[in-house]
């Protein structure tokens, strides 16, 4: 279904609630595991370049194991979306607001 934001008068409608989240559903998953993986990097580099300082060492093993986390979690919402949509025959990613 195509989405309608307005009737021809220029009034906002429902559908164009539905048009939000559904654009909302197919971009923040796979923006968090791309923001995520780019805290790894980020982690590793600074990992790289502490130089062996102690602190350092500690801090960047903090952003690199949460980064991991953020990674997992991504991950494991998508799969029991999925999981959760071939049991009950439901698509928890497509949002439809009934006309």
């Amino acid at each position: 279904m195509a989405c309608t934001i307005a009737t021809s008068q220029g009034a906002a409608t429902l559908q164009g609630f539905q048009c939000i989240v559904e654009r909302l559903f197919n971009y923040i998953i796979p923006f968090a595991g791309l923001a995520a993986f780019v805290v790894l990097i980020a982690g590793g580099f600074q990992y790289l370049t502490s130089g062996g300082d102690p602190k350092k060492v500690q801090q960047a093993q903090g952003i690199i194991t949460g980064a991991v986390i953020g990674i997992i979690v991504t991950l494991a919402v998508y799969l029991i979306f999925r999981l959760l949509g071939l049991i009950t025959g439901i698509d928890l990613l497509q949002f439809e607001i009934p006309s």
